[in-house]
C-alpha cells in the first residue's frame, strides 16, 4: 500500500492513479491522519454477462430409458 499526503497526491496524481490501476491501494493523509483510501475497482462482469456453467449428469439417458421401457411393453 502506498501512502501520500493531499499535496503530493495533487502534484503526482497520474503516478498514484497509474499505481491504483495496476492494483495498488493508496492511503491519503491530512495532518498525519488517514482520511481516504483510493482502491482499484474489481474487474468483474455483471452477473447477466457471466457464462453459466453447463450442467452435466453422468449415467443413463432418461429419454432412452423411457423409449426402452415403451418398447418392452
Amino acid at each position: 500500500m502506498k501512502e501520500t499526503t493531499i499535496a503530493k497526491l495533487r502534484n503526482n496524481t497520474k503516478e498514484y492513479f497509474d499505481s491504483v490501476e495496476k492494483g495498488d491501494t493508496v492511503r491519503v493523509y491530512r495532518r498525519g491522519q488517514p482520511i481516504a483510501e483510493i482502491v482499484p475497482i474489481p474487474n468483474k462482469k455483471p452477473s447477466w454477462k457471466r457464462g453459466i456453467p453447463r450442467l452435466s449428469i453422468t449415467g443413463k439417458s432418461l429419454s432412452r430409458e423411457i423409449l426402452k421401457n415403451r418398447a418392452d411393453r
